[in-house]
């Protein structure tokens, strides 16, 4: 009995949420901290942040690279050392509350995050089975967000009752995530691969839909994650504890909605999934440029937060048209296209912030109306040889 209960944990898709459940506690973490420990501690700007911000990107872009890495190590190793170095960078980040200080330690932890990231879609696309893919997805999606509730509720405890400061709430929420990688490793098997994959770069012209909305969901996906939070703390002046429950609302919705997300993509398909998120995102950034009230922001932002989930149509739209053995490979090229703009545009739109947060979000409607344009051209059934509406091109190399 025990040994068929330990069989029935030790299985792909458990492994796959428990990293899931690992990478918040981490991330969450330097996520809801950062914008109050940059101003307070060091000094920072829009400029600065927007520097920083454009820093932590640059490991996204060269996401490409774990191809390569797959030439030396097996790629569940890989995903652990990641998670690893995304907990160690979180960890040490309150131990250097400088501008050079936080760049530095930022990037260390952005290689293990984006690394980590690639490396579970290609994962998650490979071990779990096309028709429930979908809502598997929302599942992994509701794990992190469980995950990010309990982050957040150990943050406004630590702050908030506990009064603990920066460096050791950074140390403890790191060393879990530590932790969790350690306990991976050791507990469960390498699976096998069902496809061995290209230890190459793959760029294939029939999936110039997929990459075009990939990268456009980078460049809008930017307005969010940087300035979004930046604008509750330097606008509305938000302290630690409200920006955790903000998230911790976010995290709560996430769980419940999440799989039912997934179940949905699988019902209304990917084209629908994605006019309704990239619709839904133009009114939430005009929103941005125009609010004037504190309560009104937090609104738009747990609804912006919302449409994250709709997002796993673009990766099931993916599987459904990928030859099997890229999916590795393109998971990576995918992300690096991913950070194209991500590179450059926190710190172009962090000068432009300086003169108009209001054209900040305005740019961001913009990017989202491009993207439901793009998404007009998915096709209702999408496969192999039926990658775009505009085109139907043959399965093969092209």
């Amino acid at each position: 009995m025990e040994n068929s209960r330990l069989s029935a944990i030790r299985r792909p898709e458990f492994l796959l949420l428990l990293m899931a459940i690992a990478v918040p506690l981490s991330f969450a973490a330097w996520m809801t901290l950062l914008n109050n420990f940059a101003i307070e501690r060091a000094a920072f700007s829009g400029r600065e942040m927007g520097i920083l911000q454009s820093l932590r990107e640059i490991p996204g872009f060269l996401a490409f690279g774990v191809v390569f890495l797959l030439l030396l190590i097996r790629e569940q190793r890989l995903a652990y050392l990641s998670l690893a170095l995304l907990g160690l960078g979180t960890a040490v980040t309150g131990l250097f509350p400088s501008v050079a200080g936080l760049y530095i330690t930022t990037v260390i932890m952005s290689v293990g995050f984006h690394y980590y990231e690639t490396l579970q879609t290609s994962l998650a696309l490979q071990w779990i089975d096309r028709s429930r893919s979908a809502e598997t997805l929302g599942r992994l999606i509701a794990a992190g967000s469980f995950a990010s509730i309990l982050t957040f509720t150990l943050i406004w405890l630590f702050d908030d009752m506990l009064q603990l400061d920066y460096p050791l709430i950074y140390l403890i929420m790191g060393g879990l995530t530590l932790l969790i990688a350690l306990i991976a490793w050791l507990g469960f098997p390498l699976f096998p691969q069902k496809t061995e994959q290209h230890k190459h770069m793959v760029f294939r012209k029939r999936y110039w839909l997929y990459y075009t909305l990939t990268f456009m969901s980078g460049a809008r996906r930017q307005i969010f994650v940087v300035f979004a939070g930046f604008l509750m703390v330097e606008k509305f002046g938000y302290s630690v504890s409200q920006i955790a429950i903000l998230f911790l609302i976010n995290a709560s919705i996430n769980v419940f909605l999440a799989p039912r997300i997934g179940r949905l993509i699988g019902q209304i398909g990917e084209r629908r999934a994605l006019l309704i998120e990239y619709a839904g995102l133009i009114l939430v950034f005009c929103g941005y440029a125009l609010v004037q009230t504190a309560w009104v922001a937090a609104v738009l932002y747990i609804i912006d937060h919302l449409f994250f989930a709709l997002a796993i149509a673009l990766k099931t739209y993916f599987q459904k048209i990928a030859a099997a053995e890229d999916i590795a490979s393109t998971a990576g090229v995918s992300f690096s296209i991913n950070h194209i703009a991500a590179v450059v545009i926190p710190a172009l739109f962090g000068i432009i912030w300086l003169s108009s947060p209001a054209l900040v979000f305005l740019a961001g409607a913009a990017m989202a109306a491009i993207s439901f344009i793009l998404s007009l051209l998915v096709p209702k059934v999408p496969a192999i040889g039926r990658e775009s509406r505009l085109v139907f091109s043959t399965p093969g190399n092209g």
